[in-house]
């Protein structure tokens, strides 16, 4: 089980594993919490909107319709890869599923056939509608379906799970058939050989990206948390950093960098966050501990 991901946060790890990301209207504040619980998480699901064209598909998933109000989803993958975040929280996508099939996606094991209709899985999963009519003939491109195994990767990845925490909608509930004529054995398959690697290089940049390990393995500086950037520190650290920050050519200082966090330290923070591909608030000069780890600090303390 997992605390959900932040709005922010939830974005970086899908741009982090090189998704394309677009951001649709007021979704970070967008969610159905009210209703019922989010969280605890323990999975993805995937599933097929019956619907063509992107613009009309998202305004839908983001709006919803007469006795299912949106978010449907948080995000909906289109025919070119894009993923067009919608819900920033409890979404109306899973609806009633089999209790022996969440537990077995908590143990990261082959599901059962579902039989029950019984416990939330809005609260439970994170959801991603992809663009198809459902119909087994309308295609399903590589450059979709790629999106669907990074989209699901990040958040296994965010969150350690394996390929098991990624289930279809028809394997969650008797009464669905989505995401129809996508393999979930061959996509599992898929998102489980990307868990095992990396990606090759940064979004946006020509660096290699870092190992697993890398900001908190051997010879790397941990992430001292968010919170501790806020409280203004005075550490050898914050040096460090602005060190890795010069190298960069993210430099925003006119003397320095030293030990004090400053404004100079958050405006080169900033502009780091900018070279690995994020924008508005995801690149505000506060540290995540995705923009950290590739930022691959040496290890001082």
């Amino acid at each position: 089980m997992a605390t959900p991901l932040t709005p922010a946060r939830l974005a970086e790890a899908l741009r982090d594993e090189g998704v394309r990301v677009v951001e649709h209207r007021d979704w970070r504040r967008h969610s159905r919490n009210h209703k019922g619980a989010w969280g605890p998480v323990n999975g993805v699901m995937v599933h097929h909107t019956v619907t063509r064209g992107t613009a009309a598909s998202v305004d839908l998933c983001y709006d919803g319709y007469a006795g299912l109000p949106g978010p449907l989803c948080h995000g909906v993958i289109d025919k070119s890869g894009t993923v067009h975040l919608v819900g920033g929280g409890r979404a109306n996508h899973a609806g009633l599923g089999d209790s022996r099939v969440l537990r077995s996606v908590i143990a990261e094991v082959a599901t059962p056939r579902p039989l029950a209709d019984t416990t939330d899985g809005n609260a439970r999963f994170y959801g991603f509608e992809a663009i198809n009519l459902g119909d087994g003939r309308d295609p399903w491109p590589e450059e979709q379906v790629e999106a669907i195994v990074r989209a699901s990767a990040a958040l296994c990845r965010a969150h350690g799970w394996n390929e098991r925490s990624v289930i279809a909608h028809k394997e969650w509930t008797r009464t669905k058939i989505d995401p129809r004529g996508l393999s979930m054995h061959d996509l599992r398959g898929r998102i489980g050989g990307r868990l095992g690697e990396r990606p090759a290089t940064l979004p946006g940049t020509s660096r290699p990206r870092p190992s697993p390990g890398a900001g908190g393995g051997r010879g790397y500086q941990p992430f001292p948390g968010a919170a501790w950037f806020h409280r203004a520190p005075r550490s050898a650290v914050v040096t460090a950093m602005g060190e890795r920050l010069v190298a960069e050519g993210c430099s925003a200082y006119a003397v320095g960098p030293g030990p004090q966090w400053t404004d100079a330290d958050r405006r080169s923070y900033a502009a780091w966050q900018r070279k690995l591909g994020y924008t508005g608030r995801d690149a505000d000069g506060w540290p995540g501990a995705v923009s950290w780890r590739a930022l691959r600090v040496p290890r001082v303390s």
